[in-house]
């Protein structure tokens, strides 16, 4: 690798608009989130995937065939 052409990497900490902060390492410095891990919905279990079922489902929902 050549020598002083990389940025340097430190140590950073990461907040969110939660309260949750945590440190890993960055070339940018200190980070502010909107969102992270501990409050996204998909990752809370507060959101639920979609129910939609496949085009087969459907089809078969809208003209009341059945199994």
């Amino acid at each position: 690798m050549k020598e002083a052409i990389h940025p340097e990497y430190k140590e950073a900490t990461i907040a969110c608009a939660c309260g949750e902060e945590f440190t890993t390492k960055t070339t940018k410095g200190d980070l502010k989130v909107e969102i992270c891990s501990n409050c996204h919905p998909v990752y809370t279990g507060k959101k639920k995937k979609s129910a939609k079922g496949g085009r087969i489902e459907r089809f078969k929902k809208k003209y009341g065939i059945e199994d």
